[in-house]
C-alpha cells in the first residue's frame, strides 16, 4: 500500500491569522482607526438604505439596485473586520478550519456578487440615457428583482463549489496564515495535498465573476459615451453624464482595488504589500461608496433634508 506524505502528519483543526502587526502601540493605533472606518461604512450603508425605504421619490431601478449593494457592503465588511479587530486589540488570533472557510465563502460570495451588481447597475444606466423613452417599459419592477436576486444566487452557488473544493482538502501544517483574513490563496498554500484542481476551478469561477461583469460594463459605458456625445447641448451632456457619474467613480475605485490587490504585486512583492492592497478593497472602498453616491447627488440630499424636517409616516402612526 502507498503512503502519502501527508498521511503521516497531524490534521490541523485551527489556524492562526497573523493580522497586520506585532507591534502593541501601533496596534491600538490601528484598532482606533479600523473601528473608526467600520462605523462609518455600517452607519452610511444603513443611511442610505433607510433613506431610499423612507423616500418615495427614491423607489426607482437604479436606488433599488443601491440598496442591494449598500446591504451587501455592510454584510462585506461585518464579515472581515470584526475579527480582524479581535486580532489586533485582544490577540484572539485562533479561528477554526471551519470559520475559516465559512469567513471566505462569504467573503467570496460577496465581492462576486458586488462584480455583477455593479455590472446590472451599468445596464441600468444604459437604458437610462441610451433608450430613456423605453427605459420604464425595459426596466421593471419584476426585472429589477430578477436581476438582483440572480446576482445573488448565482454568486452564491459559484463559490460553493470553490468552498466544496478547499474542504476537501487536508490542511496538516504549519497553520500560520499572515493575512487578516482567511483568502483562497493562503488557505491553498496551506495544504499538503494536490490543490491544481481546486486552483484551477476557482480561478474559473473568479474569472466568470469578474472579468464578465467588467465587460458588460465596459460596453454599456461606450455606448453611454457615445449617446452622449451626440447631444448637442453641453447642459444636457452635463446632466446625462452626472447620472452616471457616482456609479463609474464606484466602478473604477471597485475594480482598481481588485487589480492593485491581485494582478500588481508579483510573486516577489512583500505580504506587507498585499495586506494593504487587500485594506483598499475590504474597508475603503465600501467606505467611499456612500460618500461617493451621496456626494453630489441631489435626489439623497433631498431626502435626507425631509426625512429631518418631518417625521415619517410609520412614526405617526
Amino acid at each position: 500500500m502507498v503512503i502519502l506524505p501527508w498521511e503521516n502528519q497531524t490534521t490541523i483543526v485551527e489556524f492562526v491569522l497573523r493580522g497586520l502587526s506585532s507591534n502593541r502601540q501601533l496596534n491600538i493605533f490601528l484598532f482606533v482607526m479600523f473601528f473608526a472606518f467600520y462605523i462609518l461604512i455600517v452607519s452610511g450603508n444603513i443611511l442610505i438604505v433607510l433613506l431610499v425605504l423612507l423616500s418615495q421619490h427614491l423607489h426607482t431601478p437604479m436606488y433599488f439596485f443601491l440598496v442591494n449593494l449598500s446591504f451587501l457592503e455592510i454584510c462585506y465588511t461585518s464579515n472581515i473586520v470584526p475579527k480582524m479587530l479581535l486580532i489586533i486589540i485582544a490577540e484572539q488570533k485562533a479561528i477554526s478550519v471551519a470559520g475559516c472557510l465559512t469567513q471566505f465563502y462569504f467573503f467570496g460570495s460577496l465581492a462576486a456578487t458586488e462584480c455583477l451588481l455593479l455590472s446590472v447597475m451599468s445596464y441600468d444606466r444604459y437604458l437610462a440615457i441610451c433608450q430613456p423613452l423605453r427605459y420604464p417599459v425595459l426596466m421593471t419592477g419584476p426585472l429589477c428583482i430578477r436581476l438582483a436576486a440572480s446576482s445573488w444566487l448565482c454568486c452564491f452557488l459559484l463559490t460553493a463549489i470553490t468552498l466544496v473544493l478547499l474542504s476537501r482538502l487536508t490542511f496538516c501544517g504549519p497553520n500560520a496564515i499572515d493575512h487578516f483574513f482567511c483568502d483562497f490563496t493562503p488557505l491553498v498554500h496551506l495544504s499538503c495535498m494536490d490543490t491544481s484542481l481546486t486552483e484551477t476551478i476557482a480561478f474559473a469561477t473568479s474569472s466568470a465573476v469578474t472579468l464578465v461583469p467588467f465587460l458588460l460594463i465596459a460596453a454599456s459605458y461606450s455606448c453611454i459615451l457615445f449617446a452622449i456625445l451626440r447631444i448637442p447641448s453641453g447642459t444636457g451632456r452635463r446632466k446625462a453624464f452626472s447620472t452616471c457619474s457616482s456609479h463609474l467613480t464606484v466602478v473604477t475605485v471597485f475594480y482598481g482595488t481588485l487589480i492593485a490587490t491581485y494582478l500588481v504585486p508579483s510573486a516577489n512583492s512583500s505580504q506587507l504589500l498585499r495586506k494593504g492592497f487587500s485594506l483598499l478593497y475590504t474597508i475603503l472602498t465600501p467606505m467611499f461608496n456612500p460618500i461617493i453616491y451621496s456626494l453630489r447627488n441631489r435626489d439623497i440630499h433631498g431626502a435626507l433634508k425631509m426625512c429631518l424636517s418631518k417625521k415619517p409616516d410609520f412614526l405617526l402612526s
